[in-house]
């Protein structure tokens, strides 16, 4: 999933279907302004549609673009995404470019809500659904990621930001880790 990792920048909202994914950032006098993709979110766009384009012709299909998606942490429905070939197979090829896989995936990402997503990731520690992480959760996490941690270390990991001190790490205090940390 792509995460806000800098601050965040601002483009006019008049950008719509041209420069909102890659193109410059700036701020109109009297326009309104949104957030803007870090350079880190359109890095991830970009790789993303490059692997899905296997065929390195600049453009992916209907699959590749459902797989494209997911890959980046969106859950599409079929209807979805034959609603986007839709709107930006303007030639009717069967295929959409990377600019415009880039809009859409600009758009999307930036209409993330970091609350939503902050609680997602804590989903995936919290395998066993106690609403906590638990040093078993720190160590499983650990391992998936090839990570050779004692416990030792996972619980002063737990014990650096266990505000209540009862062990375990809430959803709130995981939240605010990450905002401490500027994840999200």
């Amino acid at each position: 999933p792509l995460y806000p990792t800098a601050p965040i920048k601002m483009i006019s909202t008049e950008t719509k279907h041209s420069s909102l994914s890659f193109g410059k950032s700036y701020r109109r006098k009297g326009k309104t302004t949104r957030p803007a993709l870090t350079e880190e979110q359109k890095q991830e766009i970009k790789e993303a549609f490059e692997l899905f384009d296997t065929d390195k012709t600049g453009t992916i299909d209907y699959h590749e673009l459902k797989v494209a998606m997911r890959a980046l942490g969106f859950n599409v429905q079929k209807q979805e995404v034959i609603k986007i070939m839709k709107e930006y197979d303007r030639n009717q090829t069967g295929k959409i470019n990377f600019s415009d896989f880039a809009e859409i995936m600009g758009e999307k990402v930036l209409q993330r809500d970091p609350e939503e997503e902050m609680k997602k990731a804590f989903a995936l520690f919290d395998d066993d659904d106690t609403g906590f992480i638990s040093i078993k959760n720190l160590r499983r996490v650990s391992r998936e990621l090839g990570e050779v941690l004692s416990d030792e270390e996972l619980t002063a990991m737990i014990e650096e930001f266990d505000k209540d001190q009862d062990g375990e790490i809430s959803v709130e205090e995981f939240m605010a880790i990450m905002k401490q940390t500027s994840l999200y």
